[in-house]
């Protein structure tokens, strides 16, 4: 991996996909999308301030558990712009994604304990499939259907 020598500030998008990892287009759609952010040269070309290699870091990271962009580029706009965002300003973050990570870790521990059944019903038996509607509390006194017509005929 290139090192980038201390006295240089700036880093051109070849130089941060480099050390990033993150391929050019890849963050060309982040700072599309508000993410990243850089400043033309007169040329127009690209410089990426060096914190912007802990923000694609923090990004991809992110990514990898599902965060969905918007809520990754909501969380951005919290840190500093005028300093390197420290250890606690990214555990600050992180922070506030644990009640929707723990949510998405229980479905995929439920896709796993059920998908077996799932593979084998083939969707034939919606009205047990813990699935398809999970947290379904009138699925154990009626199914399908016919709570459609049964709310509509008690109106």
């Amino acid at each position: 991996m290139p090192q980038i020598p201390e006295k240089i500030h700036e880093l051109t998008v070849g130089q941060l996909s480099a050390r990033s990892g993150a391929a050019v287009s890849a963050l060309h759609f982040y700072e599309s999308k508000g993410l990243i952010s850089s400043r033309r040269t007169s040329g127009n070309q690209r410089r990426y301030h060096r914190d912007t290699l802990r923000r694609v870091a923090f990004i991809r990271a992110a990514q990898r558990v599902g965060i969905p962009l918007a809520t990754i580029r909501d969380a951005l706009a919290e840190l500093p712009e005028g300093r390197t965002p420290t250890r606690e300003d990214w555990a600050r973050l992180s922070r506030t994604w644990r009640s929707e990570l723990d949510e998405r870790i229980t479905q995929l521990g439920r896709l796993r304990d059920h998908l077996t059944d799932c593979i084998g019903c083939g969707c034939l038996s919606l009205e047990t499939c813990v699935l398809s509607n999970p947290d379904d509390v009138f699925g154990e006194r009626i199914v399908g259907s016919r709570l459609m017509g049964e709310h509509r005929g008690s109106s």
